[in-house]
């Protein structure tokens, strides 16, 4: 077989004969007697063995670099053109040179023309339907096919399912900017309250009853302002029942004394929570409505039956004829007085914030100027009755009125910045609505009837 392919002279014959599919094949030279590895012509140096001290010189490959990059361009690119093939297929032109040399590495690009965008057909006006007609897209579906309760965003800016607000608010004010609202509008405020006053004196002078009247009405005024704001701003209370307990429970105040109240508020929880359980699903929110009707039931309800309380006093025989009706008419005076004096010293001198995330307008000043004003009408209006008679009883009712007045007012302002509403009501032009007016008065009801009941100032 040796012989067939490399000849019967046995000679190194670099060709093999594979017939006609293949033909002939030559292969190279066996000749190994050069070096497996040529670098060129260059003379280099033998690296010396790794176990030998450093020697500090540059390599060879390294000095001819570094010389090269000490020439001027030019004359590199006079002595080798790598560019000649480079040029440009329709004019012969040459391209500048890249500097290899290392002494500039910036490019010269160029910046594409801009792309002009089609412009929009029209303008797209928020409020308007392009298409000519309302498109509402239809309520998701559970994974039985039936309709879920769709989100709503309440006027107050938080979205609502089944009846209740979804998702939490930031602290501090409200999420609204709403833009600034004027100051009181003192000629019609003046007048109105003017109004008020002489109303209520002459059912002073008529009778209790007559009293309790008006108490019922601004009671069931304060009760229905508080529930619609509360449902426009997303809740679902039990309107019905929170405005029948809050008038129920200071008649019952009245006609039976402080026994039948906690009757009225028990009845009332039972008769919301009856109403939440005959529901269809948690959807209609339990918890925050039937706490949200709670509210109005203690702050309106409860505390309003207090100003039953001191209007019993007078029908407890011929004796207390005008211990209650007086004691009203003082707590409504020093009420006013403080509401009115804080007014005006805080606008005129008023600096420190009292608590400035709940209204910036409270001022430090204007409490300490309100303060004065009640002492002030209280002794003075105390000195004309029969019942307050004593210097230190005008004192401690001035001071609870003080304290307990501009709570009252804060509690009001919270809720209110809370809600994000500027006033509750609208019914009484200058003052808001019945429960704006009264807010300092629910406060103060249960601190005189107690400090009433210790002191005995009439005994």
């Amino acid at each position: 077989m040796a012989d067939d392919n490399y000849g019967s002279d046995n000679t190194n014959d670099p060709t093999i004969d594979f017939g006609d599919e293949f033909g002939v094949v030559r292969f190279g030279s066996d000749d190994d007697s050069g070096p497996a590895l040529s670098f060129g012509g260059n003379e280099t140096e033998q690296l010396p063995h790794w176990t030998e001290p450093a020697t500090g010189e540059i390599p060879r490959f390294m000095k001819q670099d570094t010389e090269a990059a000490r020439r001027p361009a030019a004359e590199i690119d006079d002595e080798t053109d790598v560019w000649s093939a480079y040029n440009e297929p329709s004019t012969g032109a040459r391209r500048p040179p890249v500097d290899l040399t290392g002494g500039s590495r910036r490019f010269e690009t160029t910046t594409p023309p801009p792309v002009e965008r089609p412009r929009r057909q029209g303008r797209i006006v928020i409020g308007t339907d392009p298409t000519g007609e309302t498109r509402r897209p239809a309520a998701p579906r559970d994974a039985s096919g039936a309709q879920t309760r769709p989100t709503q965003v309440t006027r107050a800016g938080r979205p609502t399912q089944g009846g209740r607000p979804v998702g939490g608010r930031p602290s501090g004010t409200g999420s609204i900017s709403r833009p600034p609202v004027g100051g009181r509008d003192l000629p019609t405020a003046t007048a109105v309250g003017a109004l008020m006053l002489a109303a209520f004196i002459g059912a002073l002078l008529l009778s209790p009853a007559a009293v309790m009247v008006i108490v019922l009405v601004a009671i069931g005024l304060a009760a229905f302002e508080f529930f619609t704001q509360i449902t426009q701003a997303g809740y679902r209370p039990i309107s019905i029942i929170g405005i029948v307990g809050c008038v129920a429970a200071p008649a019952v105040a009245y006609w039976k004394g402080d026994s039948a109240i906690p009757l009225v508020l028990m009845f009332a929880f039972v008769a919301t929570s009856l109403v939440f359980v005959s529901g269809d699903s948690v959807e209609s929110g339990p918890v925050p409505n039937s706490a949200a009707t709670m509210v109005a039931l203690l702050w309106i309800g409860l505390l309003g039956s207090y100003a039953g309380l001191i209007l019993r006093w007078s029908t407890l025989g011929d004796a207390f004829a005008h211990r209650g009706t007086d004691t009203l008419f003082i707590v409504v005076a020093g009420v006013v007085a403080n509401d009115i004096a804080a007014y005006f010293v805080g606008t005129a001198i008023g600096r420190q914030p009292l608590r400035e995330w709940i209204s910036p307008k409270k001022s430090v000043e204007g409490v300490i100027g309100g303060t004065i004003g009640t002492f002030v009408i209280v002794v003075l209006v105390g000195m004309q009755s029969t019942t307050w008679n004593s210097f230190g009883s005008w004192i401690l009712l001035a001071l609870v009125i003080s304290i307990m007045a501009p709570l009252g007012d804060l509690t009001e302002s919270m809720f209110k910045r809370n809600l994000d509403i500027k006033d509750f009501g609208t019914l009484l032009s200058g003052h808001g609505g019945a429960l704006d007016r009264f807010d300092s008065m629910l406060f103060v009801l249960p601190a005189v009837y107690y400090l009433g009941m210790v002191i005995t100032p009439w005994a």
